[in-house]
């Protein structure tokens, strides 16, 4: 690499440009490069390293994965990726462009407002849940059409998943007694090396319905961002195929991890249940912990290695070790097993069941799985598309509510808290439910939403943007249909009138 201090120097001047400047041209450095915001244009340049699985030691390398970093981002962010362009040096001047004596590539991309990353917009207090729930549906787009094939999903095996886990642990080990605890570590280790060791099948399984993919690799909130109102995930790993060829999981755990880190677990919730709903993976929970705190520890490692680059002020590395230390300590709390219970909705459609059953989810941290979202998934359409009698059969019923129970007694034995949200308006579909959680031995509340009749109509009514197709003329029929709770179950129902101001209250044994 050309000196970097000649490069960081006149790459600040703004006649390095061909364009127009802003009047001071920032830097943002990382421990792998620079980026220099000029105003309409940023400019990245790739730093002369060798961290092992990222290795940019060569002028052929950083060309390669640069240009490889262009066409990764330019299927998912085409508006904000541009070009690459060359540095030459021409007479002890760099100048940008040329093809002659050329030392050094940078990626040319739109730039936009650092109040527009989605960690300071977090920040600012300017997001809100809508926008958790959007970003939800938008990965789970994005993975939906991702590439697969039989080398990407070779990726997906125990061994070459764990390896990038003991390489962490690996480089890491340094720094014990400085970011993290001897017992942090350890403690932190024993869980993976036991998830590998004793649940093999789960990645077996995995691998075989197809969910190892050309993912993004490090999602997290400084790589997501508003451009022009739409929500854009940017800055996609292109120096490591292990990193990217992963688990659908890998990334949504990233996501999930850093707004958990700040602070922020109500919207780590409401992108979650959004992403499930929109990609059908519930299955995927059950290796969501172990890369929540792989996730965790990567951040808690790369914030470590500041802590030798000669290019951070001893302020910036103080500031590194502090956020080191947190992620170390919540990669640990990942791996700490929790108690899972069942929370059954039941009432007509407009009742509130979503409703209630959101906000048990966002306080308890739970899963809310809706019975509308697993008919269309068996169906095979798209949640937004209004469904066909033919999936209104009591055969297509029935298969829904199997797939409600499967799914609720897989995850509360995870130690999740599982909310089904569906009428459970007859004792045939809720009894096998309460078998179910009787002989595990799972904690199960029945909450009953009710409000009059006119309220229900008005709310069906009124709908708009939701993915039931329930309308107000079907609350006639499923009044004749419902059947009332016996005195068994009774022991487990909680009654809500969501009618009232107050209905939240009636949670408080719940929530």
């Amino acid at each position: 690499m050309t000196d970097l201090a000649q490069l960081i120097v006149q790459m600040q001047q703004p006649d390095f440009y061909p364009h127009a400047v802003a009047d001071n041209i920032q830097i943002v450095q990382t421990h792998a490069s620079l980026v220099f915001l000029t105003g309409d244009y940023a400019y990245k340049i790739k730093k002369s390293v060798d961290y092992g699985f990222l290795d940019y030691s060569t002028l052929d390398k950083r060309k390669y994965f640069i240009e490889e970093e262009l066409r990764l981002n330019q299927k998912i962010a085409p508006e904000l990726y541009l070009k690459v362009e060359t540095i030459s040096e021409i007479e002890s001047k760099l100048i940008l462009g040329g093809s002659r004596n050329v030392v050094e590539y940078a990626l040319k991309m739109r730039q936009f407002p650092q109040s527009n990353l989605f960690s300071d917009l977090l920040q600012a207090r300017k997001l809100d849940e809508d926008r958790l729930i959007k970003l939800g549906k938008i990965v789970a787009q994005f993975h939906l059409s991702a590439k697969s094939s039989d080398r990407i999903s070779s990726f997906g095996t125990v061994e070459k998943i764990n390896a990038a886990l003991i390489e962490n642990y690996q480089q890491s080990r340094k720094y014990i007694g400085i970011v993290q605890t001897q017992e942090q570590f350890e403690a932190t280790k024993a869980y993976t090396d036991a998830f590998f060791s004793e649940r093999k099948h789960l990645f077996q399984t995995r691998v075989k319905q197809g969910k190892i993919k050309e993912c993004h690799g490090d999602l997290h909130l400084k790589n997501i961002c508003l451009w022009q109102d739409k929500i854009q995930l940017f800055d996609r790993i292109e120096f490591n195929e292990s990193f990217r060829f992963v688990d659908t999981i890998y990334d949504v755990a990233f996501i999930v991890m850093d707004l958990e880190a700040r602070g922020k677990s109500e919207f780590a919730n409401a992108f979650l249940n959004s992403y499930l709903e929109y990609s059908g993976d519930w299955e995927g929970l059950l290796v969501l912990p172990l890369y929540l705190s792989r996730q965790a520890y990567v951040r808690a490692k790369v914030n470590s290695f500041l802590l030798e680059d000669p290019q951070i002020v001893e302020t910036e590395k103080e500031d590194a070790k502090k956020t080191a230390g947190d992620y170390y300590r919540q990669a640990y709390q990942y791996t700490q097993r929790k108690s899972g219970g069942l929370i059954m909705m039941s009432g007509l459609s407009g009742s509130g069941k979503s409703t209630v059953a959101k906000s048990i989810a966002r306080n308890r941290g739970g899963v809310q799985i809706r019975s509308d979202a697993v008919r269309k998934h068996l169906a095979g359409i798209a949640l937004e598309d209004s469904g066909t009698d033919s999936i209104y059969t009591s055969e297509m019923t029935q298969k829904t509510y199997d797939r409600l129970l499967e799914l609720g007694t897989m995850l509360a034995k995870e130690g999740y808290t599982v909310i089904l949200d569906a009428k459970y308006d007859r004792l045939a579909l809720r009894q096998p439910v309460i078998t179910q959680a009787q002989s595990e031995n799972t904690p199960l509340k029945i909450v009953h939403c009710t409000a009059p009749i006119e309220v229900l109509r008005d709310r069906l009514d009124q709908r708009q943007g939701d993915i039931s197709d329930a309308t107000a003329d079907l609350i006639t029929s499923q009044q004749k249909k419902a059947e009332v709770f016996t005195t068994a179950e009774q022991a487990y129902v909680v009654k809500v009138d969501t009618s009232k101001s107050n209905w939240q209250n009636r949670l408080k044994d719940i929530i």
